[in-house]
């Protein structure tokens, strides 16, 4: 039995909930752990606070940023609207001249008998015009001697002949223009096929 008092006298000494603390140790205790919780309070308070003003600063910045693109938008759309509108502007500037051109000539021919002349002022206005449009950069599509192009020509006859060779062009029926690169309108032509 005495095995057994001994080993339960040792249980004893060694739990620390039965031994006797002293009225101090444990006011001592009881100010550490008060302290300990207050400090992590003011921590979380203070990464709350470093949060808040980071949220603060990255919202300032998106608000700035919604508005800057909100008014890019407006601007861009404001922009297209009078390309839309104006954009025609400079080149009908450049045709007025040719229909003041057509209005002298319309009265300029009202009293000619000749009709040398008239041909003469018809063929001076028409070359204007044509000058005019070259300098806005419409450019007529070649087909003269030319092998036909799908691209640029629409074919609406086709002749067998022997006279050129397969898939020439014999002759443009309307004339077609481009600008740049982009056709605004297709020759139509007649091609050349076997016979």
């Amino acid at each position: 039995m005495s095995k057994k008092k001994d080993k339960e006298e040792l249980q004893e000494s060694s739990n620390p909930f039965n031994k006797e603390m002293d009225l101090d140790e444990v006011e001592n205790h009881q100010e550490e752990q008060e302290q300990e919780d207050a400090k992590e309070t003011n921590d979380s308070a203070n990464d709350n606070d470093g949060y808040k003003e980071k949220y603060d600063q990255l919202n300032n910045q998106y608000v700035r940023l919604a508005a800057d693109f909100d008014n890019f938008r407006k601007r861009q759309a404001q922009e297209r609207e009078n390309l839309l509108k104006y954009g025609a502007e400079e080149t009908l500037k450049k045709l007025i001249e040719v229909i003041d051109n057509f209005d002298r000539a319309q009265k300029a021919i009202e009293n000619i008998e000749d009709c040398g002349q008239v041909k003469d002022s018809f063929n001076l206005v028409c070359n204007q015009m044509k000058e005019t449009l070259k300098k806005i950069g419409l450019e007529p599509i070649e087909t003269e001697g030319k092998e036909f192009d799908p691209n640029v020509h629409e074919a609406v006859m086709q002749t067998p002949t022997s006279e050129y060779e397969e898939g020439m062009i014999i002759a443009e029926l309307q004339k077609g223009y481009k600008i740049g690169d982009k056709v605004l309108r297709a020759s139509l032509v007649n091609v050349a096929t076997a016979e």
